[in-house]
């Protein structure tokens, strides 16, 4: 039974994560706030709701191992998995895009959640200090935004388009998608949270395992659909810019706001290996940022494969 109730925690997150960030999208917009301002925090934020409450539900049911394991987890994933699968379905034609600006970024983020990982637990200083990165950043793509074309820069900045826009969208609408939004997302944490953990002692594994692999696979298909759709229609900018923004957003922003609420400790075994495979799978898209290769079907087997070497090292 705890297998289904994950499911249905994890359904109930996306449908409300996505319901939230439409009904955020089209009240800000029917409150006259620019489709840049609602682009770079309505709409960011927005779609990591899931992830962020997976945290915060964690770290309340006293399972930190959970929390720090979906955030690292879901990078890994991004990485191998979101890019692996749509590229060894229809290869990404990376070449005819410049990403450097934004992988560096990334690169950067990981880093700098590596070094404070070394001297944790998370607090709220750790907090604090990731918030003001993703702050500067945010007013970087801002300030880019008004010299560079404006539909580039919404891209730039998450990622996410701004699909559930509907200008003529009624007002009890509205209401509706942000209610359950609203509600959805902490109940489906907290079904997701604690039957997660039912799984791990049923299968004898720690619970960071089950964040690692089962959690944070599952809070990455909304990436994976995205990055898919985009490989079939040759947008090699979306899958790359989508992977780049999520990873970035869930280690300043979901990380930084639930280090505000409580420390997160950082279990031995992070230290020791799972954030260098976070860092080294991210060094891997150097080749395909930096000089521009494409990253064909056999490089998607690739990262695919070693996406599965990972998850078997997990889990034995």
């Amino acid at each position: 039974m705890a297998w289904i109730f994950v499911v249905l925690g994890l359904v109930t997150l996306l449908l409300a994560g996505d319901c939230l960030v439409k009904g955020a999208v089209n009240l800000s917009l029917r409150l006259g706030i620019s489709t840049l301002v609602v682009s770079l925090t309505v709409v960011a934020f927005g779609t990591s709701a899931p992830e962020l409450l997976i945290v915060l539900s964690a770290m309340a049911d006293n399972a930190p191992g959970l929390a720090m394991g979906n955030v690292i987890g879901s990078n890994t994933a991004n990485i191998l998995l979101v890019l692996g699968l749509p590229a060894m379905a229809a290869g990404l034609y990376t070449s005819e895009f410049d990403t450097k600006k934004s992988f560096a970024l990334m690169i950067f983020a990981s880093v700098l959640f590596i070094a404070l990982a070394f001297v944790g637990p998370f607090t709220w200083l750790h907090g604090s200090l990731l918030l003001v990165v993703l702050a500067v950043i945010l007013l970087g793509q801002a300030a880019r935004a008004r010299r560079e074309n404006y539909a580039a820069a919404v891209a730039a900045v998450r990622v996410r388009h701004l699909e559930g826009l509907d200008p003529s969208m009624r007002g009890w609408k509205i209401l509706l998608y942000l209610l359950f939004g609203l509600v959805g997302l902490p109940v489906g944490a907290k079904v997701l949270v604690v039957n997660a953990e039912i799984i791990a002692q049923d299968l004898g594994v720690p619970e960071t395992a089950i964040g690692l692999t089962l959690i944070a696979v599952g809070t990455s298909l909304p990436e994976l659909a995205t990055t898919t759709v985009a490989a079939i229609r040759r947008q090699a900018d979306v899958a790359l810019g989508n992977v780049i923004g999520s990873n970035m957003f869930n280690l300043l922003a979901i990380i930084g706001i639930a280090a505000l609420v409580g420390p997160i400790p950082v279990a031995e075994g992070f230290l020791r290996f799972d954030l260098w495979v976070m860092l080294a799978s991210s060094l891997l898209l150097v080749p395909f940022v930096l000089f521009r290769q494409n990253i064909t079907r056999i490089w998607g087997a690739a990262l695919t494969l070693l996406y599965m070497v990972y998850l078997v090292i997990v889990l034995v």
